[in-house]
């Protein structure tokens, strides 16, 4: 049986193609070796879309981004992976670069940035460009998996969920309901993404893996 550190090391050598079936198999290992890959693309696609915005934007923002993009990978089974068609000609870095590039376009116009991007030539127009891929996640049928999900945050988190993502609220009403500034907002909303990625990862592990 191999070691997880030979199975990493294998993973580190095999093809694109071979390490994605390993991945929509739940491999937590070669999901880890595909982030590890490709994770200078994601963030050169990250910034090739803000470099207009440096004046507005922060590492911060970078970094959020990249989250969602890990987000936006693993949701609903991994679908925008399962997606992916090598026999179209594209590569698979090609791909996670598009995936990246759009979801660094959701970001812009979810954090009400919209005026400014409407003057960039090339942006992908959309019938409704509010949902952030997170929002998305957060419909009805899924809100009961996510709040089992965070059934041992903190009241307050759980009620910060229930705001920003159940009932949609701009982060400006957030902050006055919960009586916190809208940094704090900014700041609460990636740590709980960050926590419910791990949350949902964890839950889809297979049993081999976490033992």
């Amino acid at each position: 049986m191999m070691t997880t550190t030979s199975l990493a090391a294998r993973y580190q050598v095999i093809s694109d193609g071979q390490l994605l079936r390993a991945v929509l198999r739940q491999d937590e290992i070669a999901w880890r070796e595909l982030i590890r890959r490709f994770r200078g693309l994601i963030y050169r696609c990250i910034t090739k879309v803000l470099c207009k915005y440096e004046s507005v934007l922060s590492n911060e923002d970078v970094n959020e981004i990249f989250s969602e993009v890990c987000f936006n990978l693993l949701r609903d089974d991994m679908k925008k992976l399962r997606a992916y068609d090598p026999a179209r000609g594209s590569k698979l870095g090609s791909w996670i670069g598009l995936i990246s590039i759009n979801t660094a376009y959701d970001h812009l116009r979810v954090t009400a940035r919209q005026p400014v991007l409407d003057r960039i030539e090339g942006t992908v127009d959309r019938e409704d460009a509010t949902p952030s891929p997170l929002d998305q996640l957060l419909d009805k049928e899924r809100w009961s998996r996510l709040t089992g999900l965070a059934s041992e945050f903190s009241p307050k988190d759980q009620r910060f969920m229930e705001l920003y993502f159940g009932r949609g609220m701009a982060p400006t009403e957030v902050a006055r309901v919960m009586n916190i500034s809208v940094k704090t907002v900014y700041s609460k909303k990636n740590k709980i993404r960050n926590r419910l990625v791990a949350l949902s990862r964890a839950s889809a592990r297979p049993e081999a893996l976490a033992a």
